[in-house]
């Protein structure tokens, strides 16, 4: 089990082992944007600030400039480490 903070949040959460950061987020009533859910629509697109992910996917939809930068698709992406991502569109939870 890792943990996946959201910021500029702040939101804490645990990624179960083949979980998306995505339905992590969701689970703990943090939304990201997306839309399609499988890394081709890319509205989830974030800024990986720390940790190390693997996609669900062979190549999800990101470009060679924008994964060197570190972007990522938290539709596809699951945790190998503890992750901190840079989501400024990602909604709190409820309450």
């Amino acid at each position: 089990m890792h943990r996946l903070s959201v910021q500029p949040g702040g939101w804490q959460m645990p990624v179960a082992p083949g979980q998306s950061l995505l339905l992590a987020a969701r689970a703990a009533g943090v939304r990201l944007p997306s839309s399609c859910r499988n890394g081709t629509c890319r509205a989830c697109l974030c800024r990986l600030v720390s940790g190390e992910i693997r996609y669900a996917v062979e190549w999800p939809g990101l470009l060679a400039d924008e994964k060197a930068a570190g972007l990522i698709l938290p539709c596809v992406a699951t945790a190998a480490t503890d992750v901190v991502i840079e989501a400024p569109a990602a909604t709190p939870p409820p309450g």
